[in-house]
């Protein structure tokens, strides 16, 4: 079957959109021919007969609270959503926190509201520990659910809603394809209100829920609209106990969420196009909703974050703008979806524990960790030299906030489009050095033997390499080369 013309240019374009010359001494990644993007088509997870083209985007999100002690809502919106029995996820550190007390202090609120509580729920979770606060959601049949935590704590929720509803189905059957079998949800699940304690992952707003395959050494996850909460109680008290360390590694998983939604191949270039609406997936492509609330997220993160790293807990309106902004973030790559930077934080995280055992300072876990947003910001640089070139307005806005000024200023309006991968570069190195990240991977312990299986670890995220410029909307491509030197560029800066 041959693409339509307009595919086959795109293919074309696509496959020529990193040939900017290489600056800096940094090796640069050599595109694949014409005739190749040209003369094949994509492998798709799922096999389709005809290979359209997506026409449309859909707009979903949870609805949000905000506001300074909103937490103490949280019963009587249960019980308004006449409440049966309440499965209540936290871990062991929120559970001796501020936030959970006020959550149960406002179960206890209630007549006539009865809950349990998992407080076993651990940072970056696995298939043992969704298994585990699978295994216990399933035994009490739960009319409701409540989260309050982080991102670990309410994916974890998710997943047991999930395979509560689906009572005699496996982990794998809803993980992401060609991981798991990526069966679509088509029942409805159980309300979930979710109350986030970091600023971070947005899982508040979103149908995402990660895990690590640890027999794989990477992350991956299930993504479908049918997980997101009904609710999201964002309280503006919920991270002042977080430790400097946590808050910024959580802000950076906000930075890159909004960066990589940002500059996802647009949503009409996605393909195929679903056969059936229910198909349409949850990451769509960049589009023009998601990109306002991705925009206003990168701004707030750039100004706040680096407050919150000098003047830690204590700055009140640094914290209150970056809940926000994780929660805008949310609703921008919940709709759009991440790209690079989330695909190959996946393996860099996973084999961490077999490999460099790396243990970020600030977190109180008992075995080593690269906390997400860590992972996530190491290949950050390298990563946005790399699409630049597939759509240099986007990455021009980017570079513009970045450097605190517009792009119509001259300093940038003057950068040439073949430049500008090297600038975005430099500017986001700069940043994460104001906020005292690791300088690349070597800084966590991995070397230039570790590359391969970086690499090979980040080839099977294909729910988010198929949104990377340059390698999702190639025919025939898995991106190999290009993650590549994607990675080996990432490993100092």
């Amino acid at each position: 079957m041959s693409a339509p013309r307009n595919t086959i240019l795109r293919l074309i374009n696509a496959s020529q959109h990193s040939a900017c010359p290489c600056h800096g001494g940094r090796s640069h990644v050599h595109p694949h021919s014409q005739a190749q993007a040209v003369n094949q088509l994509r492998n798709f997870a799922t096999p389709v007969d005809k290979v359209e083209k997506e026409y449309a985007f859909e707009v979903a999100a949870s609805n949000l609270r905000f506001g300074d002690g909103v937490t103490a809502e949280v019963g009587m919106d249960l019980k308004n959503m006449k409440a049966r029995k309440v499965g209540v996820f936290t871990d062991p550190n929120v559970a001796k926190l501020k936030p959970m007390k006020a959550a149960i202090a406002a179960l206890e609120s209630q007549t006539d509201l009865p809950f349990e509580v998992y407080d076993r729920v651990v940072a970056e979770p696995t298939e043992d520990s969704w298994r585990n606060a699978i295994a216990w959601a399933r035994k009490h049949n739960f009319s409701h659910f409540l989260a309050v935590g982080g991102g670990s704590v309410i994916d974890t929720a998710k997943a047991a809603n999930l395979f509560t509803v689906y009572h005699d189905s496996d982990l794998m059957d809803f993980v992401n394809a060609p991981v798991g079998k990526g069966l679509p949800v088509s029942q409805p699940l159980r309300p979930l209100i979710a109350v986030p304690t970091t600023a971070g992952t947005g899982s508040e707003t979103t149908g995402a829920a990660i895990l690590d395959i640890t027999s794989r050494s990477f992350k991956t996850g299930i993504a479908s609209r049918a997980l997101k909460p009904v609710l999201g109680i964002v309280d503006t008290q919920n991270t002042e106990s977080c430790s400097v360390e946590l808050q910024i590694s959580a802000g950076l998983d906000v930075l890159f969420h909004s960066m990589e939604s940002y500059t996802a191949i647009p949503y009409t270039e996605r393909t195929p196009r679903p056969a059936n609406p229910v198909l349409r997936p949850a990451y769509q492509g960049s589009n023009p909703v998601a990109d306002i609330f991705s925009l206003w997220a990168l701004r707030a993160t750039v100004q706040y974050l680096p407050r919150i790293h000098k003047n830690g807990t204590s700055d009140y309106e640094a914290r209150k703008q970056m809940l926000l902004a994780s929660s805008f973030a949310g609703v921008g790559f919940g709709n759009a979806g991440v790209h690079l930077c989330h695909g190959m934080s996946y393996p860099i995280s996973g084999l961490n524990k077999k490999g460099p055992k790396y243990k970020h300072p600030g977190y109180q876990v008992d075995g080593p960790i690269i906390p997400h947003g860590v992972s996530v910001a190491l290949t950050g640089p390298a990563v946005f030299q790399f699409t630049a070139p597939s759509a240099p307005d986007r990455h021009r806005e980017a570079l513009a906030i970045f450097n605190s000024t517009s792009a119509s200023d001259p300093s940038i309006a003057r950068i040439p489009d073949s430049d500008l991968g090297e600038h975005l570069y430099e500017s986001i190195a700069r940043f994460l050095d104001s906020l005292s990240v690791p300088r690349g991977l070597k800084a966590v312990g991995y070397t230039r033997s570790d590359v391969d299986k970086l690499v090979e670890g980040t080839i099977p995220q294909r729910r988010v390499l198929d949104l990377a410029p340059g390698i999702g909307d190639v025919a025939g491509f898995d991106g190999k080369e290009h993650l590549t030197k994607i990675i080996e560029n990432s490993l100092e800066y």
